[in-house]
């Protein structure tokens, strides 16, 4: 998989993508990752990429024309183009194993006070990461990039996602490490046990309960099915 990240601060992915698991996806060349910075799109001498919006009104707005072309250079037949934008679909798991199908991701990072409404025209996807406003797309692009990767073939092992929370519309069950005895909290007995079965049996009765102490809405989707 490529996916390309359109920002206004490629910097702020130095961190994400040269540590941990993603850094080893991608020296592993199981992902590439390219953050571009779309002022490189800008046609003026002095690389603007935002204005004043039509109308009047507080903060600056970015241009349709250096998002436009950035998208069109890079957009091949397969690429999926994402919008990140507090009016997006909310994101979620499943949205994360749909998109590690795609080949070719794009991903466009917003900022300032918002995007001018006919660059959505030129997006296949627009995804929001909750109900809450950010200073710029980047943040959720660091969030998507980072759950789907993960899911990608070789990355991690199989067993280690399909248990997650949320892959089955639970939450995760409780884990547990030595030692065995913590100040009087102690490991339960059955995960001590050596009986696969029933060490089974316990974890997913755990998940529901989880769910239902946690989030009962989770349960009410899966029913509603």
């Amino acid at each position: 998989m490529t996916i390309d990240i359109l920002t206004l601060f490629p910097n702020m992915f130095n961190g994400i993508l040269n540590e941990s698991i993603i850094k080893r996806a991608i020296n592993n060349n199981l992902v590439k990752i390219n953050v571009i910075d779309f002022r490189a799109y800008s046609t003026f001498s002095n690389m603007q990429v935002d204005d004043t919006p039509y109308g009047g009104g507080k903060g600056m707005v970015l241009m349709c024309e250096p998002v436009v072309r950035a998208i069109e250079d890079l957009k091949k037949e397969d690429s999926l183009v994402i919008l990140t934008c507090p009016q997006g679909k909310t994101y979620n798991e499943k949205m994360a194993f749909d998109l590690k199908k795609y080949k070719h991701l794009i991903i466009v990072c917003g900022h300032y006070e918002g995007y001018d409404e006919r660059i959505r025209n030129f997006v296949d996807l627009e995804v929001s990461i909750g109900d809450y406003i950010l200073t710029g797309g980047e943040i959720p692009a660091m969030v998507i990039v980072d759950s789907v990767t993960r899911l990608l073939e070789g990355v991690i092992k199989e067993e280690s996602y399909f248990e997650d929370s949320f892959t089955n519309n639970l939450l995760d069950y409780p884990t547990y490490t030595k030692p065995r005895d913590f100040r009087g909290l102690l490991v339960p007995e059955v995960l001590l046990s050596g009986n696969h079965e029933k060490i089974k049996e316990y974890r997913l009765q755990e998940q529901i309960k989880r769910t239902k102490e946690r989030r009962p809405d989770l349960l009410k989707r899966e029913n509603e099915k």
